[in-house]
């Protein structure tokens, strides 16, 4: 193990490897409380090879349990035993969901000295019976904090359950709230805390700035854009969003742009993330847009730089993602787009790290109010860019104003986009040629014709009709008119 230790390129363990690595060699129970990028993998990684050294497994009754929040975490528990264990001959099992069972199942009848799973994958192979849980010596319950927020803490209750109570618990977490510390109580017996930082603190090796912004997202991205383009020592980065749609959105926008950049987040495939995030490794990617799934753990040692795209809504959730860069003692920088509406996280976020963090050029109060838009208000867009729902929309809009246009009377969306208002005219005109054809099949005093919308129109029309009710009450036919009284010599006076 020392060997490949030292292959590795490791001579000197960091303090929480130093704190947790004697005391896992004597069978102790371990609270570690560590800020991310701290080694915390290493420090139960390592003393499990030493433990394993001897015994072996059997059939479906693995030695060791490793649980993890993320699929992504899982498998860089497993690179790490493959780089710190060459020299062993352990059998490492990695269960985790968008692999086949029948892969996983196989690596399990042959036994697995360590299983390394996310709580859903492992609870599904023992409820089919592929998993006996009775001979397992060491749990490690890794990012705890993460599992509380993801909802697992019902699974590993349960998971706990099935684990002879003489085990050995190393718990390891990068915050510490008062539930985790219940949940701490509950797991560990007698366990020697172990906290090499105080917790939810920031690293050092990181500058945090926040960038003052509005809240139209069209304006977030292009101060984000602005944003990257302003770094002269970037080499890549990562940047955060709440929520998978903005994963998405931003990642189009970026790409539209020019950016080398790349999506990760939990909706896509297994393969999909793990080729994403390979490509990210590998340099071929200068920027990933993710989701939080990245946010937790992960070893990118060489990240320059951290975009937070959203205040993230849990304090927490902050110390973690401006840990991806700055790791083993190398300096990031961190840049978290701010508007109004967030100035409680930001306290939250100040409050937690226990300092100030500068703003780059004045916070938002110092936004000229000019530019802070109604939410009514849109950005001038031609018609190429107006995707097909938008277009549907403003000729949607423009059959009620199209006679009022032609007469010379134009609305605001007519002269903010002359685009909109050549649109706006075809519909009408289609309209009253449909309307002449049917006037000639059908009598025109029929009942229907009373009715607000023409009666030749389909069902969609129909509902359009019916579900338009923000215009302006109709005064007679309204924009409505029948056929018939559109024909010439149809009425004289």
């Amino acid at each position: 193990m020392l060997s490949a230790v030292t292959d590795a390129g490791y001579t000197i363990p960091t303090p929480i490897q130093a704190g947790a690595i004697p005391f896992a060699l004597e069978r102790r129970d371990i609270c570690g409380i560590a800020q991310t990028g701290t080694g915390k993998t290493a420090s139960f990684v390592l003393p499990m090879l030493s433990l394993l050294e001897k015994g072996r497994a059997r059939a479906r009754m693995p030695r060791t349990l490793i649980l993890e929040p993320t699929r992504e975490l899982a498998a860089q528990v497993a690179e790490n035993f493959e780089k710190y264990g060459k020299n062993h001959r352990l059998n490492v099992a990695l269960l985790i969901g968008g692999v086949s069972f029948e892969d996983q199942d196989r690596k399990l009848e042959r036994g697995a000295d360590v299983l390394i799973c996310t709580p859903g994958r492992l609870l599904d192979h023992f409820e089919r019976g592929k998993l006996l849980m009775s001979g397992v010596e060491i749990l490690v319950i890794d990012e705890a904090d993460r599992m509380l927020d993801m909802g697992f803490i019902p699974d590993i209750e349960r998971i706990a359950k099935m684990i002879p109570f003489t085990r050995q618990t190393l718990f390891f977490s990068a915050t510490m709230p008062p539930e985790i510390q219940k949940l701490a109580d509950r797991f560990l017996q007698n366990p020697e805390r172990i906290e090499v930082a105080k917790p939810a603190s920031a690293a050092k090796t990181v500058t945090q700035r926040f960038v003052a912004s509005h809240s139209k997202d069209y304006e977030k991205r292009a101060v984000l854009r602005e944003l990257v383009r302003a770094q002269t020592e970037l080499k890549n980065a990562i940047i955060f969003c709440n929520r998978k749609k903005d994963v998405a959105d931003l990642f189009r926008s970026l790409e539209r742009h020019g950016f080398s950049v790349g999506a990760l987040h939990g909706d896509m495939d297994q393969r999909s993330r793990t080729m994403t995030l390979q490509s990210f490794r590998d340099g071929n990617l200068q920027l990933l847009v993710a989701s939080d799934v990245a946010a937790r753990g992960l070893d990118i040692p060489d990240v320059s730089h951290v975009f937070n795209f959203d205040v993230p809504i849990h304090s927490e959730d902050y110390v973690h993602r401006i840990g991806r860069t700055g790791r083993a003692g190398r300096s990031g920088a961190s840049f978290t787009l701010v508007t109004k509406r967030d100035s409680k996280f930001v306290d939250a976020i100040e409050k937690l790290i226990g300092e100030k963090v500068e703003w780059l050029s004045g916070d938002v109060n110092s936004l000229p109010p000019a530019e802070e838009s109604a939410d009514s208000e849109r950005p001038r867009r031609n018609s190429r860019e107006r995707g097909a729902k938008g277009e549907r929309g403003d000729r949607d809009r423009g059959r009620g104003r199209g006679n009022r246009s032609a007469a010379g009377h134009k609305s605001d969306n007519d002269i903010q986009d002359n685009d909109v208002q050549v649109i706006q005219a075809a519909p009408v005109k289609a309209d009253i040629v449909k309307n002449e054809r049917k006037a000639e099949q059908k009598p025109q005093n029929n009942a229907r014709n009373s009715r607000p919308y023409p009666a030749n129109d389909d069902s969609r029309d129909r509902r359009r009709h019916r579900d338009h009710d923000d215009g302006p009450t109709p005064v007679g036919f309204g924009d409505d008119i029948p056929a018939f009284m559109l024909i010439a010599g149809s009425a004289k006076v």
